[in-house]
C-alpha cells in the first residue's frame, strides 16, 4: 500500500497548562499542508520490521527509534499479529522542524496497516496507539483543519478554512521539543491567565464578509507561545521573521516548537517571489505549500497545484501535489 503523510503547520499555539506527567496542555489551529512524505508499506508472512528511508532523510534513523517503525510494532502487538513488515518512506518533510513529519509517517503507518489487516483493530484501539506514540499522531490519523487541545487527543474538525499560500522558511538548526518546552517553562512564571485560549482562537474571527480570511485576525492568530523560549535557542528565528515580514508576507508565526517559520501570502506567485528573495541570501531552506482541506489531498511531484491521494492497495485516486522546493 502506497500511501501519503502531510506536513502541518500551527496556526498559533498557546500553552494552556500542565499535567503532572509533564505532558503541557495546549491550543492549537492544526491545518495540514500539500508538503507530505510518501510511504509504501507491505505485511506478509515472518515477524521482522523492515525500514528504508530515502529523500530528505538527514537525521532521520531506520531502526526502531524511527516513529513509523515504532507505530508497525505497536499495531503488531495490539493487534495479536505474527506478520512482518516492510516499510519505505522517502522523506520530503523536514526532521526536528515543528512540521509534524514523524508523527505523521506513524499515522501513515497505522492507517496503511488497518487496511492491509481490516477488523483487527477497532478504531478507538487505533486512537489509543497513536496518542501513546506521540501527542500529535491521532490528528494525522484523519488530517484536516481542526482545533486541537489538551496534549492533542481532542480534536474537533473545522468546518471550512480558507486554502492558504505559505512559505516554510528553516534555518536548518533542528530543535528539540522538549528543550523548547523546558525553556518556556523555565521563563514563564505563569501559564495563560486563567488557563484558557482567548477569543481569537475562534473560527469565525478568522471569515469576514462573503467567507474571505481576515487578514489581521490571522496575524493575531498565528502567535505561538513557544516562540519565544524556541528564539533563545535559535535567534536565527527572529532573523527569519523580520526577512518574511520585509517581503509582504500578510502574516508570519512559528510552527510547533519551531524552528520553521510560517509566512501567509495572498498568492502563490507572491510566495514564489519571497522564495526567490531568500534563496539570493541563503539564510534558510524553504518550501513552496498551500493549506489543505483534508490531508488526503496531500501530495509531492512538480508543478503547481493540489495533491491528491496516493493510495494505491485499495484503488483509491493519486496525483501531484504542489512542489516543495529547497532553498539555499
Amino acid at each position: 500500500m502506497r500511501c501519503v503523510a502531510p506536513a502541518k503547520v500551527n496556526l498559533g499555539l498557546r500553552v494552556v497548562g500542565r499535567r503532572a506527567d509533564g505532558y503541557h496542555l495546549i491550543e492549537s489551529l492544526f491545518a495540514p499542508l500539500a508538503l507530505a512524505d510518501e510511504l509504501e508499506v507491505e505485511s506478509g508472512p515472518g515477524s521482522e520490521i523492515r525500514l528504508s528511508v530515502e529523500g530528505d532523510a538527514g537525521g532521520v534513523p531506520a531502526d526502531a527509534s524511527n516513529l513509523a517503525w515504532r507505530a508497525a510494532s505497536a499495531f503488531l502487538d495490539a493487534a495479536g499479529l505474527r506478520a512482518g513488515v516492510s516499510i519505505r518512506l522517502l522523506k520530503r518533510i523536514p526532521a526536528a522542524a515543528g512540521l509534524g513529519g514523524g508523527s505523521s509517517d506513524a499515522a501513515a503507518v497505522l492507517r496503511a496497516l488497518a487496511a492491509l489487516h481490516p477488523g483487527v483493530l477497532e478504531p478507538a484501539e487505533l486512537d489509543r496507539l497513536a496518542l501513546g506514540l506521540g501527542a500529535d499522531v491521532p490528528f494525522f490519523l484523519d488530517p484536516r483543519p481542526a482545533w486541537v487541545s489538551g496534549i492533542g487527543e481532542r480534536i474537533d474538525p473545522l468546518p471550512a478554512l480558507p486554502s492558504l499560500a505559505l512559505l516554510l522558511a528553516n534555518p536548518g538548526a533542528p530543535l528539540s521539543t522538549a528543550a523548547v518546552y523546558r525553556g518556556w517553562d523555565e521563563s514563564e512564571a505563569s501559564l495563560t491567565p486563567g488557563g484558557r485560549a482567548p477569543s481569537l482562537f475562534r473560527l469565525p474571527v478568522l471569515l469576514g464578509e462573503g467567507g474571505r480570511l481576515d487578514r489581521a485576525a490571522l496575524a493575531r492568530l498565528l502567535a505561538n507561545d513557544l516562540e519565544p523560549a524556541a528564539t533563545r535557542l535559535c535567534p536565527a528565528i527572529a532573523r527569519l521573521r523580520e526577512l518574511l515580514g520585509g517581503m509582504g508576507a500578510r502574516a508570519v508565526g512559528m510552527t510547533g516548537s519551531g524552528p520553521t517559520m510560517v509566512a501567509v501570502f495572498d498568492s502563490e506567485a507572491e510566495v514564489r517571489q519571497a522564495q526567490r528573495g531568500l534563496e539570493g541570501r541563503g539564510e534558510a531552506r524553504s518550501w513552496m505549500t498551500v493549506t489543505l482541506p483534508s490531508g488526503s489531498e496531500a501530495g509531492t511531484g512538480t508543478g503547481a497545484g493540489r495533491g491528491m491521494e496516493a493510495m494505491q492497495g485499495n484503488g483509491a485516486k493519486r496525483g501531484a501535489g504542489l512542489q516543495e522546493r529547497n532553498g539555499a
